[in-house]
């Protein structure tokens, strides 16, 4: 690698006295566009005889700080001391000899703080779309290519592949926002757009360009405008990002560009592990923690090299990109523990300064709670501090498992409730029952019932909900693939009759699993308190948890306007149908009075006498009543 650094020439080159020169060619320069009062940026072009090239701008007062080309040429990184003050376009000028090359580069004016970034918090309903699965609503860009029609033979043949391109785009998504915003959901969590030349990579996440929308999803156009409609809506994005690694198809896995930008190579690389406990243990070694951290995931998708300085600026550069172009209001982070805790540091400080409102939520796939909660924004036992605005609710979503699927005891939520301790913010977490990479829970569950009274406890409990397009029509699925079936009416020719976006189409388990999911969201949006306020619970064994959920004790002061005096009395009930007598002396309940139950079973109710409360439950049943 040559290096070489000036702070004030205009021209700032590396170049050997005996090299020849080279033919020149600039092919690409990521990140595409920057913006002016912005971060300076560091370009990666790409192209031919780049190793001895000196670089000039137009703009006279924008200096380049350093060069570091690529032993082969193929790369030039091209750091500058700052960006503009006002939007500009400028010339890239490339000389190696008596080869010259051009590029035009553009720095735009930023978008203003109202266009987006405007995060989620405990008020928000998250629903989690896999693009292709949901709807296709480009009928031109589906097939193997992208460029099939979607009565086509191509496009048949790949939407008869477990793992093949079913044709979703976002303008599918865009389509249907009347759908999501009646069922009460206001962010919305797309998986990655980042374009996927690969089979199999319908999902998103084997980045062969991590700065182009993949063309089976559509364009960035078709991303800004998804985004438009939801912010005039007042719904918000959620852009899924995968800092961790990139596909096996990625030009960098055959031609990096230097030497440590990816943990090894196809022919020689650690094989992913997850060991967990080697992150937060004090005494465990480097070499303990090494698969964990530079192996490749899943043994096939490349590992970055996060604690390269070049690597770690280039990602924090383009999740900057994907926010500025869209407005886009959070992000989801994918592999999260997988990535080193000093990258994270410094990616979400440079977020937080330049998006004060964005929030990031991280996937930490793990249930116990001391891990999940060392990642939290704020914990530093393990280590410098992440600063996430939170992590997924792991501990949650195995615990409404293990007792709603398995039969386990509702005791174990209480016990998750009782660990909230370990997180700065516990009212912050997204809990949910199930994603993408899981199992569909109604797949396991014994009945509807079952389902919903799971749901229940994830709509009423702290933090912000996240569900999983198509559980509020029930879906079933086993495990990855088949956890990603088509969404019901989102594809022509398909599901005839069955067009789920339409009430009247739908079945009556459709019908039944979504009007419930409606009507959790619309007591959300009535009742501050279960969203934001605070959470003590007031009963719990075997089969029964209740709960109070009171707002003047709300632990977020930011989380909601509203009633202040609101309190709302939860009680959840699993199997035959129960009496019970809650004491409520020295509790939030003390004194409550409940107004009629706004959620209910036929024949549950609820009473108050003194410092007592009697409850009549119903089999599988949640209870939701006002407390005055």
């Amino acid at each position: 690698m040559f290096l070489h650094r000036c702070a004030v020439a205009l021209v700032c080159g590396v170049m050997a006295a005996s090299a020849a020169a080279q033919e020149l060619k600039v092919e690409k320069v990521d990140p595409p566009n920057w913006w002016a009062q912005m971060p300076a940026p560091m370009l990666l072009v790409k192209g031919e005889g780049l190793k001895a090239a000196t670089v000039t701008l137009s703009d006279r007062s924008l200096q380049v700080q350093r060069l570091v080309p690529s032993e082969n040429g193929h790369w030039l990184q091209v750091w500058l001391t700052a960006a503009p003050k006002a939007p500009e376009t400028v010339t890239l000028h490339f000389r190696n000899g008596s080869e010259q090359a051009e590029a035009k580069y553009v720095f735009e004016a930023r978008k203003a703080a109202g266009e987006g970034f405007a995060g989620f918090n405990a008020q928000d309903v998250m629903y989690l779309i896999m693009t292709d699965r949901f709807a296709d609503g480009d009928r031109h860009n589906d097939g193997a290519e992208a460029n099939a029609a979607e009565d086509s033979a191509a496009a048949g043949e790949q939407r008869a592949l477990p793992r093949g391109w079913h044709g979703g785009d976002l303008r599918g998504v865009e389509q249907h926002l009347d759908y999501l915003q009646q069922l009460g959901m206001t962010a919305v969590w797309t998986t990655p757009v980042y374009q996927n030349h690969e089979a199999d990579s319908y999902h998103g996440y084997g980045a062969t360009d991590m700065y182009a929308v993949d063309e089976h999803y559509g364009s960035l156009q078709d991303l800004r405008s998804l985004a438009q409609s939801l912010h005039r809506r007042g719904m918000k994005l959620v852009l899924d990002t995968v800092p961790n690694h990139v596909g096996p198809a990625h030009p960098w896995v055959k031609d990096e560009p230097a030497p440590d930008w990816l943990h090894g190579t196809p022919a020689d690389h650690e094989e992913g592990e997850n060991d967990f406990r080697s992150l937060m243990s004090p005494h465990a070694s480097d070499r303990d923690r090494r698969a964990t951290l530079t192996g490749w995931f899943a043994n096939t998708l490349p590992d970055l090299n996060t604690e390269s300085p070049a690597v770690a600026q280039y990602l924090r550069q383009n999740a900057i990109w994907w926010i500025e172009q869209t407005g886009a209001d959070a992000l989801r982070i994918d592999t999260f523990p997988y990535v080193d805790r000093a990258f994270w540091n410094g990616f979400n400080g440079e977020l937080k300064e330049l998006y004060p409102r964005l929030t990031e939520v991280g996937e930490t796939f793990s249930p116990d709670p001391v891990f999940v909660s060392s990642y939290a924004g704020g914990v530093t036992r393990t280590g410098v501090d992440t600063r996430l605005y939170t992590p997924f609710d792991f501990p949650t979503y195995f615990a409404v498992r293990e007792t709603f699927l398995k039969g386990g005891s509702m005791l174990k939520l209480d016990d998750v409730l009782a660990d909230d301790s370990l997180y700065p913010h516990a009212e912050r977490l997204t809990v949910f029952l199930g994603n993408h990479d899981t199992s569909r829970f109604r797949e396991e569950a014994a009945s509807d019932a079952v389902m919903k009274l799971a749901l229940g406890y994830i709509f009423t409990t702290r933090g912000m909900p996240q569900l999983y397009s198509g559980d509020e029509l029930a879906m079933r699925g086993k495990d990855d693939p088949d956890n990603r079936r088509d969404f019901p009416g989102g594809f022509a020719g398909e599901s005839a009759g069955n067009n789920a976006f339409v009430a009247a189409e739908r079945t009556p388990e459709q019908q039944g699993m979504h009007d419930w999911v409606a009507t959790l969201t619309r007591l959300r949006k009535e009742h501050p308190a279960l969203a934001c306020g605070g959470l003590q619970v007031l009963d719990a064994d075997d089969n029964s948890l209740v709960f109070l959920r009171d707002m003047s004790k709300a632990p977020d002061a930011g989380c909601a306007a509203g009633n202040k005096s609101d309190r709302v009395l939860v009680a959840l009930h699993r199997g035959k149908a129960q009496n019970r007598w809650v004491p409520t002396d020295d509790t939030w309940a003390l004194g409550c009075k409940l107004d009629h139950p706004e959620l209910a079973s036929s024949g549950s109710s609820a009473t108050v006498s003194g410092d007592e409360m009697w409850l009549q439950l119903q089999e599988d049943s949640v209870f939701i009543a006002s407390c005055r």
